[in-house]
């Protein structure tokens, strides 16, 4: 029987036998694809516990950077018509290839992110976005104010009513996310730990050869990871 899901997201999320992404389903103890749970890694200054403790959010999405966020499919769409527009488009893309990934914080959660050239993803996102606007159901007016009441500007206001969700376009930031929000006691131990497992990671430029199709089958459930679409352009 075909699990049902509420919504989709179109994401990167690093090849399976990749030394990234063998990190990043370690360190969150889940893989997406297989639904397998995982044991995390074994690092100075922090428990198993203390990373499933730090990593709750993350590990429900699982390993990955957003490019087109999550969505519900309009009346009279399917999945497989989803999948078939996204093969499509995927065959006029090419990868994309950008400056090594680095350690960041952002507000209070540790990620990934590319260093420069990032613009080659944010077009690949901004396409993504606008190319399958087709396929998302709009958002209602309670969706929208939940989005509001953390404070949006002008372009993000925009950025929500036309497409959905404030962070696209001009304010797509692409990010791998590796903690929840993070306390003062556990942004140091954290920090550390993750400094020493990713630096062998932070070295070759980061290149993005495909991009996959996650389902949410809410509930708080854990996302999956669906189908890879390679970038064949």
């Amino acid at each position: 029987m075909t699990e049902h899901y509420q919504r989709y997201g179109i994401y990167y999320a690093p090849e399976p036998q990749s030394a990234l992404g063998q990190f990043g389903n370690t360190w969150l103890g889940r893989d997406p694809e297989s639904g397998d749970m995982l044991a995390r890694p074994t690092v100075i200054g922090l428990s198993e516990a203390d990373i499933a403790a730090g990593t709750t959010s993350p590990s429900r999405y699982g390993f990955h950077g957003t490019l087109k966020p999550p969505f519900a499919l309009p009346g009279g769409i399917d999945r497989a018509g989803l999948e078939a527009a996204l093969a499509s488009l995927c065959q006029t893309i090419v990868p994309v290839t950008c400056g090594p990934l680095m350690l960041k914080s952002i507000g209070r959660f540790l990620a990934l992110v590319p260093t420069e050239p990032v613009a080659p993803l944010a077009d690949l996102a901004a396409t993504l976005v606008r190319e399958l606007d087709a396929f998302r159901q709009p958002e209602d007016e309670a969706a929208m104010n939940k989005r509001r009441s953390s404070g949006l500007t002008d372009r993000q206001e925009e950025n929500l009513v036309r497409w959905g969700y404030p962070y696209v376009m001009e304010e797509f930031r692409f990010h791998l996310t590796l903690t929840n929000k993070l306390s003062d006691d556990q942004i140091k131990p954290f920090t550390n730990a993750l400094a020493d497992l990713v630096a062998p990671l932070c070295e070759a430029p980061f290149v993005v050869r495909e991009v996959c199709l996650f389902g949410d089958p809410g509930d708080q459930k854990p996302f999956r990871l669906l189908k890879r679409f390679p970038l064949a352009g």
